[in-house]
């Protein structure tokens, strides 16, 4: 596999999704929190209601290639998602063409993936299998969001943490090894699950006295 995951700010960024059905919706409702998004289908999922998404009604398939084109002009990235496999690689091609990142639902491998995602307020985990299993990207993400249900609470903790040692350790060594005790020990993860102060309790007992 030839692609590497890279975080990217969507901020202003338009988003183009060809297909109005669960596929589509399900794509609009990923990039939508972050990116202005654009549907453009014959009809539109139930699934896209009260998402932040601007609808385009409009049925493609016949439409010459420069007027597909303008309805991608300014496009950060395409997503392909009718069930016409044939119709989704055409517009691959336009938007190669056109130098736009480009996913496929259902057709040729665009260049751009969309991974399962794990978030919480303090962190983000993308998850891919390149394509070849969706189940296990799924079966991943449900892994570790039933093995780590506290993981927000522990980013949050180690931030806290973080930030208080330089005033009692001056050696970077010593507080490197405090982090990363802190993040095996299956006591404050233990304690994270009632709230971070109980766990912050246990490392002032353990670590900083």
């Amino acid at each position: 596999m030839h692609m590497r995951p890279l975080m990217i700010d969507l901020t202003g960024k338009r988003v183009v999704i060809i297909g109005g059905g669960e596929v589509g919706a399900r794509k609009a409702r990923f990039f939508a929190p972050a990116a202005e998004v654009t549907v453009i289908s014959r009809s539109f999922s139930p699934h896209l209601s009260g998402t932040d998404v601007k609808r385009i009604p409009c049925d493609i398939r016949d439409l010459p290639d420069g007027e597909i084109c303008a309805l991608l002009d300014g496009a950060f990235a395409v997503v392909a998602a009718t069930p016409d496999p044939s119709l989704n690689n055409r517009i691959g091609t336009l938007c190669r063409e056109k130098g736009i990142l480009f996913n496929n639902a259902s057709g040729d491998t665009g260049d751009l993936l969309i991974p399962s995602v794990i978030a919480g307020d303090h962190f983000l985990l993308a998850l891919s299998t390149g394509g070849e299993s969706p189940a296990v990207s799924r079966f991943l993400r449900e892994h570790l969001q039933s093995t780590l249900p506290d993981l927000d609470r522990m980013v949050a903790l180690q931030a806290r943490l973080r930030q208080y040692l330089p005033e009692r350790e001056p050696d970077s060594r010593k507080r490197k090894a405090i982090v990363t005790a802190v993040l095996y020990d299956p006591s404050v993860w233990a304690a994270l699950a009632k709230g971070e102060e109980g766990a912050w309790q246990i490392i002032e007992e353990k670590y900083l006295q």
